[in-house]
């Protein structure tokens, strides 16, 4: 038999258009798919509890993919670094393939992979399979990485231009008698005090479904794209982000299949355009995390190392637990508890209410997403809250603080979101439900409301907060000005 080859899946479970899996078929020997589950290597942080509830659906379903085409997933646990190394000279394999993973940990791991391989005389070929433009190909008229959105999403609107999916057989010669793990002994479904009781309900993971639900968003919302986005209680997103951060779909399939649109002269065009820069945001913080690793743990911009953050775990633990007083704060909350997933208008509101309402270090709020997030990525994760925070690459400055009350006022009007969230408020007319704590004793009692007992108060009031929260801006910018 020839020499088999190694296909190595991590951000990438799915079998249409998977640079790496074309390449390999293309070699016609037999191959090899192996997921590890690396939780062992010290610079790979470990999976929250709502990405592993995924991971498990979507392992299981490329697992079935695959099957049908005549191969078996093999499953190993531990230090990547060491099993795919040992597998191929096991097997005595003539080549691994994999894609990129722009996570750092995941660029330092795969370095020490292809020094193990070279070392033993084994081929390896690397693809980019998780983003549209490879980060070293982009860059500004000095040859310097993006540091601002709107020039980086000119830039990849003229340069993304995929090549056409690379073909995979239906049937693909296979490699027998490989020893695997059984993937419910990875217990990746347990969810500590069952915070994700809803996921089921909420997500079909997989590549089947992530294909399924690109074409229902173009066939429908993708046309309201612009207007019902901000919109939490319509249904006008298209949900593609936990299937994009596991790679069950790839951003140059959702580029493809939308970008002719935006050549439209009409109002699909402009929502066409409206989308994929939304695409392109996400790619910008993949990039930012490639030229800046440490983004993901510390500030881009270190004026933001002089900072007053409080300590506050009761506060922490309102917000975590949707109990802040604030309604559509507290919608969010419970979504994501529930769901796994928030609306991209409500993470902002409920990020600048964690970071400047309540002056908690962003580093809280992206440790919570990250554990509670399906679609818990590590560059848009720590990007995005840098965004809120003020203190990464183009930033919102410090000063934009979201007022919970005016974004829900606005944003959920009827408060058909706040109701489906946040129950205790449902019989609460719409006059009051964005500040429950104003309304009218016989109001509250009419609605079946006791302040602090069935709903609190607000924990802070935003007025104040916001004062104080531009005073410790002012203080880190007067102290970084003495400097020591």
């Amino acid at each position: 038999m020839n020499r088999p080859v190694i296909v190595w899946f991590r951000n990438d479970l799915r079998i249409f258009d998977n640079p790496a899996l074309s390449a390999a078929a293309t070699t016609g020997t037999p191959l090899v798919p192996v997921f590890v589950l690396d939780d062992a290597t010290d610079q790979i942080r470990p999976l929250g509890s709502a990405s592993r509830w995924w991971l498990h659906q979507s392992i299981r379903e490329l697992a079935r993919s695959l099957r049908a085409r005549g191969v078996t997933l093999i499953l190993r646990h531990g230090r990547a670094e060491r099993i795919i190394p040992g597998l191929a000279a096991d097997l005595g394999a003539s080549g691994v393939f994999w894609n990129f993973s722009p996570e750092p940990g995941a660029v330092t791991r795969d370095k020490d992979v292809m020094t193990a391989l070279d070392s033993i005389g084994i081929a390896h070929c690397r693809s980019n399979g998780s983003l549209l433009i490879e980060p070293e190909e982009i860059a500004t008229s000095e040859g310097k990485p993006y540091r601002v959105f709107s020039p980086f999403w000119r830039r990849v609107r003229e340069r993304c231009r995929p090549d056409p999916p690379g073909q995979v057989p239906p049937v693909i010669a296979a490699y027998r008698n490989i020893k695997t793990d059984d993937l419910s002994d990875w217990n990746l479904q347990l969810c500590q005090l069952d915070r994700h009781a809803g996921l089921r309900d909420a997500w079909i993971p997989g590549e089947t479904a992530a294909l399924a639900r690109l074409e229902q968003f173009v066939a429908s919302a993708m046309a309201d794209y612009p207007a019902d986005r901000d919109h939490p209680e319509r249904a006008g997103t298209s949900g593609l982000s936990p299937y994009l951060r596991w790679g069950e779909i790839a951003p140059t399939t959702v580029w493809r299949r939308v970008a002719p649109l935006m050549d439209e002269a009409s109002p699909r065009g402009e929502a066409a355009a409206a989308f994929l820069r939304e695409l392109a945001w996400r790619e910008f913080n993949q990039h930012l995390m490639v030229h800046w690793p440490t983004i993901t743990e510390r500030n881009l911009r270190p004026e933001f190392d002089e900072m007053s953050w409080r300590q506050d775990p009761e506060g922490l633990r309102a917000w975590q637990n949707g109990r802040t007083g604030y309604p559509l704060v507290d919608a969010g909350m419970r979504e994501l508890r529930r769901t796994g997933w928030m609306h991209n208008r409500v993470r902002m509101v409920a990020a600048s209410f964690l970071v400047k309402d309540l002056l908690i270090h962003w580093r809280e709020g992206e440790a919570w997403f990250w554990d509670t997030l399906v679609d818990a990525d590590a560059g848009n994760n720590s990007g995005n809250w840098q965004w809120v925070a003020g203190s990464g690459a183009d930033a919102a400055p410090f000063f934009r603080i979201f007022n919970p009350v005016t974004q829900s006022r606005k944003f959920d009007p009827e408060g058909v979101y706040i109701r489906r969230w946040v129950p205790e408020l449902l019989r609460l007319p719409a006059k009051w439900l964005h500040t429950p704590w104003l309304a009218p004793d016989a109001v509250l009692n009419s609605a079946g409301m006791i302040p602090d007992r069935t709903y609190p108060r607000p924990i802070v009031d935003h007025a104040g907060a916001r004062r104080r929260a531009l005073a410790a801006f002012n203080e880190m910018r007067r102290t970084r000005r003495q400097g020591p």
